[in-house]
């Protein structure tokens, strides 16, 4: 596959609704030619302990974030007509649906395509986390859990193996 967006969102609490960042990175004719990073108001509007923990955002970093629609509004031109590449798509892709409810906002029903389940295909066994995944690839994700870097990498895997 040459032509996709890689997405990623961060979330502040379990509700999936609750994206507080995403990194998109747009790949055509297998080359990146773009990539679009933000900070977004989670809704609802809280941080519980383990997300923070993971991703190492809290309140004071949103407090001024654009909300969703305001952030969709920017990546939606990035990437018309290309279908989106997520690892563990199940998660990006459900974020992605319920803030679009949240927002009241109509859902265009995205191709989503995910890496984790095209590494259980190629590798067997092990872990298939996004940055063993990335590794064995060749990309080194040192910043894991920031939108951006997971998005990259995600798109680095995507362009060996699916």
């Amino acid at each position: 596959m040459q032509d996709f967006a890689a997405i990623d969102f961060e979330t502040a609490n379990n509700e999936r609704s609750s994206v507080c960042s995403v990194g998109v990175v747009i790949v055509r004719d297998g080359e990146i030619v773009d990539k679009f990073y933000s900070l977004i108001k989670p809704e609802p509007e809280y941080y519980n302990y383990w997300c923070s923990r993971v991703h190492g955002l809290c309140a004071d970093d949103t407090d001024n974030a654009p909300i969703f629609p305001e952030v969709w509004a920017q990546i939606e031109p990035k990437i018309a007509g290309l279908p989106l590449v997520a690892h563990n798509k199940s998660f990006d892709e459900s974020c992605l649906k319920a803030v679009f409810r949240v927002y009241q906002m109509d859902y265009p029903d995205y191709p989503f395509l995910c890496t984790c389940v095209a590494s259980r295909k190629v590798w067997h066994g092990g872990s298939h986390s996004l940055d063993v995944i990335a590794a064995r690839c060749g990309y080194d994700l040192s910043n894991h859990h920031h939108a951006l870097a997971d998005a990259e990498a995600c798109a680095a895997i995507a362009l060996q193996i699916l």
